[in-house]
Protein backbone atom coordinates (compact mmCIF):
# COMPACT_ATOMS: atom_id res chain seq x y z
CA UNK A 1 0.00 0.00 0.00
CA UNK A 2 1.21 2.81 -0.89
CA UNK A 3 1.56 6.91 0.58
CA UNK A 4 -0.18 9.45 -0.45
CA UNK A 5 1.74 12.39 -1.04
CA UNK A 6 -0.35 16.05 -1.15
CA UNK A 7 0.96 19.30 -2.33
CA UNK A 8 -0.72 22.28 -0.97
CA UNK A 9 1.71 24.93 -2.57
CA UNK A 10 -0.15 28.44 -1.87
CA UNK A 11 -2.47 28.97 1.79
CA UNK A 12 -4.47 31.52 3.14
CA UNK A 13 -1.42 33.36 5.05
CA UNK A 14 1.93 34.24 3.20
CA UNK A 15 2.47 36.35 -0.14
CA UNK A 16 5.20 36.55 -1.98
CA UNK A 17 6.50 39.60 0.35
CA UNK A 18 7.54 36.33 2.63
CA UNK A 19 8.71 34.15 0.13
CA UNK A 20 8.94 34.79 -3.71
CA UNK A 21 8.49 31.94 -4.93
CA UNK A 22 4.78 31.30 -3.44
CA UNK A 23 2.15 30.98 -6.29
CA UNK A 24 -0.34 33.04 -6.18
CA UNK A 25 -2.00 33.47 -10.10
CA UNK A 26 -4.59 30.32 -11.56
CA UNK A 27 -1.15 30.04 -13.68
CA UNK A 28 1.27 29.96 -11.32
CA UNK A 29 -0.90 27.40 -8.95
CA UNK A 30 -1.08 25.28 -11.74
CA UNK A 31 2.57 24.99 -12.96
CA UNK A 32 3.59 24.33 -9.39
CA UNK A 33 0.92 21.65 -8.84
CA UNK A 34 2.19 19.89 -12.09
CA UNK A 35 5.74 19.38 -11.20
CA UNK A 36 4.65 18.13 -7.71
CA UNK A 37 3.04 16.03 -9.24
CA UNK A 38 5.30 14.59 -11.60
CA UNK A 39 7.71 14.13 -8.20
CA UNK A 40 5.03 11.93 -6.98
CA UNK A 41 2.31 14.06 -5.31
CA UNK A 42 -0.98 12.95 -5.60
CA UNK A 43 -3.59 15.43 -4.53
CA UNK A 44 -3.40 18.68 -4.57
CA UNK A 45 -4.69 20.87 -1.93
CA UNK A 46 -5.78 24.34 -3.18
CA UNK A 47 -6.20 27.95 -1.79
CA UNK A 48 -6.77 30.70 -4.24
CA UNK A 49 -5.99 34.32 -4.19
CA UNK A 50 -7.30 37.25 -6.06
CA UNK A 51 -4.70 39.74 -7.99
CA UNK A 52 -4.18 41.63 -4.96
CA UNK A 53 -2.70 38.10 -3.36
CA UNK A 54 -5.44 38.05 -0.89
CA UNK A 55 -7.66 34.80 -0.19
CA UNK A 56 -10.54 34.56 -2.49
CA UNK A 57 -13.48 31.64 -2.75
CA UNK A 58 -14.37 33.62 -6.26
CA UNK A 59 -15.79 30.72 -8.44
CA UNK A 60 -14.07 31.96 -11.42
CA UNK A 61 -10.85 32.17 -9.90
CA UNK A 62 -11.46 28.36 -8.19
CA UNK A 63 -12.61 27.35 -11.83
CA UNK A 64 -9.75 28.69 -14.03
CA UNK A 65 -7.70 27.03 -11.62
CA UNK A 66 -8.95 23.71 -11.54
CA UNK A 67 -9.05 23.65 -15.47
CA UNK A 68 -5.36 24.66 -15.67
CA UNK A 69 -4.33 22.25 -13.49
CA UNK A 70 -6.49 19.05 -15.37
CA UNK A 71 -5.27 20.58 -18.17
CA UNK A 72 -1.16 19.97 -17.20
CA UNK A 73 -1.74 16.76 -14.80
CA UNK A 74 -4.10 13.96 -13.61
CA UNK A 75 -3.72 15.11 -9.84
CA UNK A 76 -6.48 14.72 -8.00
CA UNK A 77 -8.24 18.12 -6.70
CA UNK A 78 -8.67 18.91 -2.97
CA UNK A 79 -10.60 22.25 -2.45
CA UNK A 80 -9.75 24.40 0.66
CA UNK A 81 -13.41 25.77 2.32
CA UNK A 82 -11.13 26.92 4.71
CA UNK A 83 -10.20 29.95 1.92
CA UNK A 84 -9.44 32.91 4.42
CA UNK A 85 -9.73 34.10 7.98
CA UNK A 86 -11.85 37.29 6.09
CA UNK A 87 -14.00 35.33 3.84
CA UNK A 88 -17.16 34.69 5.10
CA UNK A 89 -18.27 31.04 5.74
CA UNK A 90 -21.41 31.39 2.62
CA UNK A 91 -18.95 32.24 0.00
CA UNK A 92 -16.43 29.72 1.38
CA UNK A 93 -18.82 26.52 1.17
CA UNK A 94 -20.32 27.54 -2.33
CA UNK A 95 -16.87 26.25 -3.68
CA UNK A 96 -18.20 22.25 -3.38
CA UNK A 97 -20.39 23.17 -6.31
CA UNK A 98 -17.69 23.34 -8.69
CA UNK A 99 -17.65 19.72 -7.70
CA UNK A 100 -13.99 19.19 -7.04
CA UNK A 101 -13.20 15.08 -5.84
CA UNK A 102 -12.44 16.35 -2.33
CA UNK A 103 -12.73 19.47 -0.41
CA UNK A 104 -11.90 20.19 3.32
CA UNK A 105 -14.49 20.12 6.04
CA UNK A 106 -13.51 22.27 8.87
CA UNK A 107 -15.88 20.93 11.85
CA UNK A 108 -15.16 24.07 14.46
CA UNK A 109 -14.42 27.42 14.88
CA UNK A 110 -11.18 29.05 16.63
CA UNK A 111 -8.92 31.19 17.14
CA UNK A 112 -6.02 31.21 14.15
CA UNK A 113 -3.30 33.71 15.09
CA UNK A 114 -4.53 36.52 15.53
CA UNK A 115 -7.60 36.03 14.18
CA UNK A 116 -10.52 33.81 14.37
CA UNK A 117 -11.18 30.94 11.79
CA UNK A 118 -15.41 30.86 11.86
CA UNK A 119 -16.73 27.08 11.31
CA UNK A 120 -20.51 27.79 12.51
CA UNK A 121 -22.14 23.99 14.08
CA UNK A 122 -25.00 24.83 11.83
CA UNK A 123 -23.27 25.29 8.56
CA UNK A 124 -20.81 22.82 8.91
CA UNK A 125 -23.36 19.69 9.21
CA UNK A 126 -24.98 21.94 6.01
CA UNK A 127 -21.65 22.37 3.96
CA UNK A 128 -21.12 18.26 5.50
CA UNK A 129 -24.32 17.34 4.04
CA UNK A 130 -24.17 19.25 0.72
CA UNK A 131 -20.80 17.28 -0.15
CA UNK A 132 -22.06 14.34 0.59
CA UNK A 133 -24.59 15.07 -1.72
CA UNK A 134 -22.57 15.73 -4.38
CA UNK A 135 -20.12 12.76 -3.40
CA UNK A 136 -17.38 15.29 -2.61
CA UNK A 137 -14.62 13.39 -0.04
CA UNK A 138 -14.18 15.33 3.06
CA UNK A 139 -10.84 15.87 4.27
CA UNK A 140 -11.68 16.71 8.22
CA UNK A 141 -9.12 19.05 9.52
CA UNK A 142 -8.41 18.45 13.37
CA UNK A 143 -6.62 21.38 14.65
CA UNK A 144 -7.15 20.69 18.07
CA UNK A 145 -8.36 17.03 20.11
CA UNK A 146 -12.07 18.47 20.43
CA UNK A 147 -11.94 18.72 16.45
CA UNK A 148 -12.30 15.22 16.61
CA UNK A 149 -15.42 14.26 18.70
CA UNK A 150 -17.24 16.94 16.37
CA UNK A 151 -16.37 14.64 13.30
CA UNK A 152 -17.19 11.27 15.17
CA UNK A 153 -20.56 13.42 16.10
CA UNK A 154 -20.64 14.14 12.20
CA UNK A 155 -20.13 10.32 11.16
CA UNK A 156 -22.49 9.16 13.38
CA UNK A 157 -25.25 11.42 12.36
CA UNK A 158 -24.45 9.85 9.04
CA UNK A 159 -23.17 12.73 7.65
CA UNK A 160 -19.66 11.51 6.30
CA UNK A 161 -19.25 7.88 4.74
CA UNK A 162 -15.87 5.47 5.29
CA UNK A 163 -12.99 5.60 5.00
CA UNK A 164 -12.86 8.88 7.18
CA UNK A 165 -10.16 10.94 6.04
CA UNK A 166 -8.30 13.61 8.69
CA UNK A 167 -5.43 15.80 8.60
CA UNK A 168 -3.94 16.35 11.83
CA UNK A 169 -2.70 19.97 11.90
CA UNK A 170 -0.36 20.87 14.36
CA UNK A 171 1.56 24.31 15.13
CA UNK A 172 -1.23 26.64 14.33
CA UNK A 173 -1.53 29.38 17.29
CA UNK A 174 -4.68 28.76 18.42
CA UNK A 175 -4.64 25.03 18.23
CA UNK A 176 -2.51 22.44 19.11
CA UNK A 177 1.28 22.41 19.51
CA UNK A 178 3.56 21.07 17.28
CA UNK A 179 4.52 17.49 20.00
CA UNK A 180 5.45 14.27 19.29
CA UNK A 181 3.01 13.78 22.39
CA UNK A 182 -0.08 15.66 20.88
CA UNK A 183 0.40 13.83 17.51
CA UNK A 184 0.68 10.13 19.21
CA UNK A 185 -2.12 11.11 21.39
CA UNK A 186 -4.13 12.00 18.09
CA UNK A 187 -3.41 9.14 16.32
CA UNK A 188 -4.16 6.68 18.96
CA UNK A 189 -7.41 7.92 19.18
CA UNK A 190 -8.37 8.55 15.34
CA UNK A 191 -11.28 5.70 14.67
CA UNK A 192 -9.79 2.01 13.08
CA UNK A 193 -9.96 2.30 9.59
CA UNK A 194 -9.00 6.03 9.23
CA UNK A 195 -7.25 7.88 6.91
CA UNK A 196 -4.71 10.12 8.18
CA UNK A 197 -1.68 12.79 7.54
CA UNK A 198 0.25 15.05 9.14
CA UNK A 199 0.03 18.72 8.72
CA UNK A 200 2.94 20.23 11.14
CA UNK A 201 3.67 23.91 10.77
CA UNK A 202 7.24 25.58 10.01
CA UNK A 203 9.62 24.57 12.07
CA UNK A 204 7.55 21.67 13.12
CA UNK A 205 7.49 20.67 9.45
CA UNK A 206 10.29 18.12 8.81
CA UNK A 207 10.25 15.82 11.75
CA UNK A 208 6.61 15.54 12.54
CA UNK A 209 6.09 14.26 8.77
CA UNK A 210 8.44 11.96 9.07
CA UNK A 211 7.10 11.11 12.44
CA UNK A 212 3.95 10.48 10.74
CA UNK A 213 5.41 8.57 7.64
CA UNK A 214 6.90 5.95 10.38
CA UNK A 215 3.54 5.69 12.24
CA UNK A 216 1.19 5.10 9.09
CA UNK A 217 -0.10 8.46 8.55
CA UNK A 218 0.56 10.30 4.65
CA UNK A 219 2.32 13.26 4.15
CA UNK A 220 1.76 16.59 2.60
CA UNK A 221 4.33 19.15 1.58
CA UNK A 222 4.49 22.90 0.87
CA UNK A 223 4.63 26.36 1.09
CA UNK A 224 1.39 26.30 2.64
CA UNK A 225 3.22 25.02 5.47
CA UNK A 226 6.55 25.75 5.35
CA UNK A 227 8.33 28.29 3.54
CA UNK A 228 11.66 27.27 4.53
CA UNK A 229 13.66 24.43 3.07
CA UNK A 230 15.82 24.49 6.61
CA UNK A 231 17.04 27.38 9.34
CA UNK A 232 17.41 30.59 7.31
CA UNK A 233 16.74 29.30 3.89
CA UNK A 234 13.59 29.62 1.74
CA UNK A 235 12.19 26.94 0.13
CA UNK A 236 12.68 28.08 -4.01
CA UNK A 237 9.47 26.81 -4.62
CA UNK A 238 7.12 23.98 -3.87
CA UNK A 239 8.84 21.23 -5.96
CA UNK A 240 12.17 21.03 -3.17
CA UNK A 241 9.52 20.09 -0.73
CA UNK A 242 7.47 17.82 -2.23
CA UNK A 243 11.00 15.84 -3.41
CA UNK A 244 11.89 16.14 0.61
CA UNK A 245 8.32 14.19 1.45
CA UNK A 246 9.32 11.51 -1.29
CA UNK A 247 12.26 10.83 -0.40
CA UNK A 248 11.62 10.75 3.27
CA UNK A 249 8.71 7.36 2.67
CA UNK A 250 11.74 5.95 0.42
CA UNK A 251 13.53 6.09 2.60
CA UNK A 252 11.58 4.36 4.82
CA UNK A 253 10.85 1.89 2.35
CA UNK A 254 7.37 2.98 1.53
CA UNK A 255 6.33 2.94 -1.83
CA UNK A 256 4.19 6.66 -2.81
CA UNK A 257 0.56 5.87 -4.32
CA UNK A 258 -0.30 7.29 -7.99
CA UNK A 259 -3.25 8.87 -8.56
CA UNK A 260 -5.33 5.38 -9.13
CA UNK A 261 -4.08 4.00 -6.67
CA UNK A 262 -4.82 6.95 -3.53
CA UNK A 263 -8.87 7.16 -5.10
CA UNK A 264 -8.81 3.72 -4.10
CA UNK A 265 -7.29 4.33 -0.52
CA UNK A 266 -9.42 7.63 -0.20
CA UNK A 267 -12.55 5.63 -1.22
CA UNK A 268 -13.48 8.51 -3.87
CA UNK A 269 -16.85 7.45 -6.17
CA UNK A 270 -15.82 6.74 -9.74
CA UNK A 271 -16.23 9.69 -12.03
CA UNK A 272 -19.48 9.89 -14.08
Amino acid sequence: MGVVITVAPTGPIATKADNPHLPTSPEEIADAVADAHRAGASVAHLHLRDEHQRPTADPDIARRTMDLIRERCPILIQLSTGVGLDVPFEERERLVELRPRMATLNPCSMSFGDGEFRNPPGGVRRLAARMRELEIKPELEIYDTGHLEACLRLWKDGLLVEPLQFSLVLGVRGGMAATADNLLSMVRRLPSGAIWQVIAIGRHNLPLTAMGLALGGNARAGLEDALHLRKDELAPGNLPLVDRAVALARDLDLAVAGVGETERLLGLPALA
